[in-house]
């Protein structure tokens, strides 16, 4: 790794823009420094990524992807436990948690190397007597990927793998806050020589100047964002200008709703996970409860004696359930959310920043559950990321949809119920892009992710994730020694 962390801008090392530091969340330690990017680093990626796209072989020939794609999938798993450390330390999340990150990203990768060969022919037909149309994916051109600190590996693989594979160039915009695991992951992209200089470049912004600039640029042709709701809003309305491709993954509420006939042992752990998972700041967070009012009181005592029993701990402590969140002035943020929220429900378990002993360094926030009576206050309707839970009673079926679909996030649910068919039935009046039945947390690369209302359009992984970065170029040849009508 360089001495100060770098961007990797057309096949080259670059140390422009002033110098930041990295802080671990878990202590308050420098872990290191790194070069601030913004506008002129966005700039000179994409020009060089234009020029990539009209120069190169990349766009043209889906072999050389899929062999590139492979190799980067070689390449990143060879260093799995060295980008796993760093992204560790620099954002909070357990190591356990990075590590799977980073291995499932590899296979996201070697999805979209398939991908590359599978998924770039088109159809063809006489569609009349001498008339021969037939149809071809084409990439979009340039995409520019802006990823959020949470989850950067497997988030910018998620979008990454089929913008290449459909024959984009690519330039990633990547948060401050994982800088030096940002470096190790341009050093996986250096090292794939089947990559041409300019096809991908990663630059580190703290600001905002590089990433509004993508998605005002007239020559990025596709944004693919990962982050907040309000955001996306603006995203939006800046892209609109140029009319530009837009994928969107917004934030989310998931709703984790449970029925009387639920196998609690299963229901409680679940939840409890679906809450500390990345230290609460995941889109999919189960940061809903909804149970029914029959087993309201059985499942309020055992959660909360659930949540007040979880192991705070840094990174390496393999004993630890939760992390710190990503710095401690999130803490007070969260802090200050819960503490309005006793304001108008009532608090189950107040856990809250710690303030003393060994974690007191970092941003650590114990978990807290607060029961809710409304679904229009707060702590319902905005996104909190971080360790808190809501706890709400529903009466029956149509009381659990109504307060399920209460917000305007439509990302993820779950529903428990030993009753396949009212789960079922349940699941598919929420107005989510995935609900997950008897299980929360599930992904895999072979199937869609996505989200409906404020939570975002568009899809990654699965088989349709290259369409987002593809337009359908349609020929017609007519063949005029017979009649066409």
């Amino acid at each position: 790794m360089n001495t100060i962390a770098q961007h990797w801008i057309n096949g080259q090392w670059t140390g422009s823009g002033s110098v930041l530091e990295s802080i671990n969340p878990a202590d308050g330690t420098v872990v290191g420094s790194f070069y601030d990017g913004g506008e002129a680093e966005a700039s000179a990626a994409v020009d060089a990524a234009a020029v990539a796209f009209e120069t190169t072989e990349w766009a043209r020939t889906p072999s050389l992807r899929a062999t590139a794609l492979s190799r980067l999938a070689d390449a990143l798993e060879a260093r799995v436990p060295e980008v796993a450390a760093m992204l560790s330390r620099e954002n909070g999340k357990l190591l356990g948690e990075t590590t799977w990150e980073v291995s499932g990203a590899v296979g996201w990768l070697r999805y979209a190397a398939a991908s590359a060969r599978t998924q770039t022919a088109g159809r063809a037909a006489e569609t009349a007597p001498g008339q021969y149309t037939h149809s071809v994916p084409e990439p979009l051109g340039v995409a520019g990927i802006i990823s959020p600190w949470n989850s950067p590996v497997m988030l910018t693989v998620r979008a990454l793998g089929p913008a290449l594979a459909a024959g984009c160039t690519v330039v990633v915009k990547l948060p401050a806050q994982t800088a030096l695991t940002n470096e190790l992951f341009a050093q996986v992209l250096a090292s794939v020589p089947d990559i041409p200089a300019g096809v991908v470049s990663v630059f580190t912004e703290s600001g905002n100047t590089g990433a509004p600039f993508l998605v005002s640029s007239d020559k990025v042709d596709v944004i693919n964002y990962t982050g907040s709701t309000p955001v996306g809003r603006r995203i939006a309305a800046a892209a609109s200008t140029t009319l530009k491709r837009l994928g969107l993954e917004l934030g989310g509420k998931a709703p984790m709703v449970i029925f009387p006939d639920a196998d609690l042992d299963m229901v409680i752990p679940t939840v409890v996970q679906s809450l500390v998972l990345m230290n609460g700041q995941f889109c999919c967070t189960g940061s809903r409860v909804l149970v029914h009012r029959d087993i309201a009181d059985q499942v309020r005592t055992r959660l909360t004696s659930a949540l007040a029993q979880v192991r705070l701990g840094s990174g390496g402590d393999e004993k630890a359930q939760l992390g710190p969140v990503i710095d401690r002035a999130s803490a007070q943020r969260v802090d200050a959310i819960v503490e309005e929220a006793a304001s108008y429900g009532t608090v189950l378990l107040r856990g809250g920043v710690v303030t003393d002993g060994p974690l007191a360094a970092g941003a650590f926030y114990r978990p807290s559950l607060i029961e809710v009576d409304r679904t229009d206050v707060r702590i319902v309707q905005e996104e909190v990321f971080g360790p808190v839970q809501t706890f709400e009673i529903f009466d029956d079926e149509d009381d659990a949809v109504t307060k399920a679909n209460a917000t305007v996030y439509g990302l993820a649910a779950s529903v428990f119920s030993s009753d396949s068919m009212k789960a079922r039935r349940i699941a598919r009046r929420i107005r989510t892009g995935t609900v997950w039945i008897n299980t929360w947390g599930a992904i895999s690369e072979d199937f869609e992710e996505g989200g409906v209302k404020g939570s975002g359009y568009g899809y990654l992984c699965g088989p349709r994730a290259i369409e987002e970065f593809q337009a359908l170029k349609v020929y017609v040849e007519q063949d005029h020694t017979q009649s066409a009508h």
